[in-house]
């Protein structure tokens, strides 16, 4: 079975603050993650092994923006996410 036969998947989006590293103003940002929450009940036809994995697994979430655009009307320019996680667990 599939990974996300598990998981039921939610768009959120989390503020965050960051600082543009060309003009270094600092701003807040809308930042968009996937959040996956576990199902209630292990999905039909699985095997001995997908019980096991189904067990261990918990609710995380995956940032799905890597880059931001600064908010500073004079820069405007595009950067990476700094030293944030890209996966959380809840």
């Amino acid at each position: 079975m599939n990974e996300r036969d598990f998981f039921d998947e939610r768009q959120e989006t989390k503020q965050a603050s960051f600082s543009c590293p060309f003009c270094r103003e600092r701003a807040d940002y809308d930042v968009r993650w996937m959040k996956r929450t576990k199902k209630r009940q292990l999905p039909r036809g699985a095997n001995e092994q997908d019980r096991r994995r189904f067990e261990n697994s918990r609710d995380y979430m995956v940032r799905i923006d890597d880059q931001l655009a600064c908010k500073n009307v004079r820069c405007r320019k595009r950067f990476e996410i700094p030293n944030s996680q890209s996966v959380v667990f809840i």
